[in-house]
């Protein structure tokens, strides 16, 4: 495929996902030969105005991967930087075999991405939640999000706090060895509708140091302290599933 450049500067590597009037390009800006790749949202018809509205409220200091937006034709570009990681459901699934102390670092990560990206629209931020976009980079210790604005419906500022509370479900998985004070914040996520981003993460920072307690508790037992703890866990829980 002939190379497409756009505005003479921008040149499109390959199309990674297209719909009537969008598409997602991966690109490199000719100009500027250290700026890593660049991710362009390209918008036509009907969606063109929607989302040059939408864009046109994204700043530079509430999303630094931001790098503008421009007309090239009849068509509406919107530019951010690419990242690097693995999507969140190749790094947490059934059966992987991460520790405590891990899904605890993971799951603060993600809603500190959640949180920081609490001032973009909800069009930007949702659609950057979104488990294709929700990029872990397990070497770094780090979660960003990449910025693929696939069209959506009109959504709200709690939107992002449902998405959030999904990904935080992938990593605190329900099992025997979940402390009370983990289960207890699941069960918030299951049974509350959190207005925003904002209240979530205030709840999660509140569970935070019973949870850790816990672990560590648990941890510090031995072999039989352990066996034991578990037991008592599961008679507690058994009795409390009896009486719901």
């Amino acid at each position: 495929m002939e190379a497409m450049l756009l505005r003479e500067r921008y040149k499109v590597v390959r199309i990674l996902w297209s719909q009537p009037d969008y598409a997602l390009a991966e690109a490199v800006d000719i100009q500027d030969r250290e700026t890593p790749t660049l991710l362009l949202n390209l918008y036509e018809g009907e969606l063109l105005y929607r989302y040059g509205g939408i864009c046109s409220a994204i700043s530079q200091a509430d999303c630094p991967q931001f790098r503008g937006m421009f007309l090239d034709g009849g068509t509406l570009a919107v530019v951010f930087e690419d990242c690097q990681g693995k999507n969140i459901d190749r790094v947490f699934h059934r059966g992987d075999r991460w520790g405590w102390r891990d899904r605890l670092d993971f799951a603060q990560l993600v809603l500190h991405q959640a949180l920081v990206m609490v001032k973009l629209p909800p069009e930007v931020s949702c659609a950057a939640m979104l488990s294709d976009n929700l990029m872990v980079d397990v070497p770094e210790r780090r979660v960003r999000v990449r910025y693929m604005l696939r069209p959506t419906q009109d959504l709200e500022p709690r939107e992002l706090a449902l998405l959030a509370g999904d990904q935080v479900r992938k990593i605190l998985i329900r099992q025997l060895r979940s402390a009370d004070a983990e289960l207890k914040f699941l069960d918030r996520l299951d049974r509350e509708t959190f207005h925003s981003i904002v209240p979530l993460y205030a709840a999660w920072r509140e569970a935070l140091p019973d949870i850790q307690a816990e672990c560590e508790g648990y941890e510090a037992k031995n072999f039989i302290g352990k066996g034991i703890a578990l037991l008592k866990r599961w008679v507690k829980r058994r009795k409390r599933r009896d009486r719901a």
